[in-house]
């Protein structure tokens, strides 16, 4: 299945077809549903980079 708009709750640690927690409460929306299985890590990976960016620019004179 794809096309749709696929959501990771954190709520119920689940992939879900649709919005249906509120926004504070989900990852997405993720263009399928494997993606969307991988919400966690990819804000792993997200917030790592974000980190490393953060430390080379304050490092910088």
């Amino acid at each position: 299945m794809g096309g749709g708009s696929w959501y990771f709750c954190l709520t119920h640690r689940q992939v879900e077809p649709k919005a249906g927690c509120r926004a504070a409460e989900r990852l997405g929306p993720y263009p399928d549903r494997e993606t969307a299985a991988r919400a966690l890590e990819i804000a792993e990976e997200r917030t790592k980079a974000a980190d490393d960016a953060d430390r080379r620019w304050n490092s910088e004179d």
